[in-house]
């Protein structure tokens, strides 16, 4: 049965990979970009597709255009996948901060997951299996050692604590939130040199995210739905 993925930051790397796989599979995709330009790539990428594939515009900065484009989706949400985000300014180290820089950056990939999770609950509420899954990073975990692009790190270790917020708050209403790392993927943020092909993630993401069940509410899982340390 066809499901309605909602992806936001769509327009290229693990976003462009999903709304891609599962709309190729069948399913119904609303894909969120930033501009009109990336709209214009996206929808020239997927027109094949394009009978199950709606775009919406925003940053995840904006609240209000957020909102407004949770008002044009009329059918249920079954899955949110919270994508879009940042990798932050040239200096964020602890020592050599750009504080303006890394405040900006938590409005992104901290605060913007969150806008968009609420804009979109009552979509997720109507569904059979609402699932919300926020794209983390492993550089997230507080396991891992190092401080470079300590500020990218640090929002992403505060939207995991989103993640179990989340998890805890919604559990009445029977919606999965989890947190994903999706590995070290070769996107413009990822680099060349990194371990996995856009696919790679792309098709574990979509398997991790089908096999998820309330009893996984609250977890931070990888790719392949394995626990990775908080």
């Amino acid at each position: 049965m066809a499901e309605h993925w909602f992806i936001s930051g769509a327009n290229r790397g693990i976003g462009h990979g999903l709304a891609t796989l599962v709309a190729e599979r069948g399913d119904d995709v609303t894909a969120s970009v930033r501009s009109e330009k990336a709209r214009e790539a996206l929808q020239r990428d997927v027109a094949r597709h394009r009978a199950r594939f709606a775009i919406v515009s925003f940053d995840t900065r904006d609240e209000d255009a957020i909102r407004a484009a949770a008002k044009t989706v009329e059918e249920p949400i079954d899955v949110l996948v919270c994508n879009a985000g940042a990798y932050g300014p040239q200096s964020q180290s602890t020592l050599d901060m750009d504080f303006r820089g890394a405040l900006d950056l938590f409005d992104v990939n901290t605060l913007g997951p969150l806008r968009v999770v609420q804009a979109l609950l009552p979509h997720l509420r109507r569904a059979e299996k609402p699932r919300i899954v926020l794209i983390s990073s492993g550089l997230g975990s507080t396991k891992t050692a190092g401080s470079t692009n300590i500020a990218y790190r640090a929002a992403k270790a505060a939207l995991n604590k989103i993640a179990q917020g989340l998890a805890h708050d919604l559990e009445r209403d029977g919606i999965i939130v989890v947190a994903l790392n999706p590995g070290w993927v070769r996107t413009d943020m990822g680099g060349r040199n990194a371990e996995l092909s856009v696919e790679e993630s792309a098709s574990g993401i979509v398997a991790t995210i089908d096999a998820l069940t309330p009893g996984d509410s609250g977890r931070f899982v990888d790719y392949r739905g394995e626990d990775t340390p908080w």
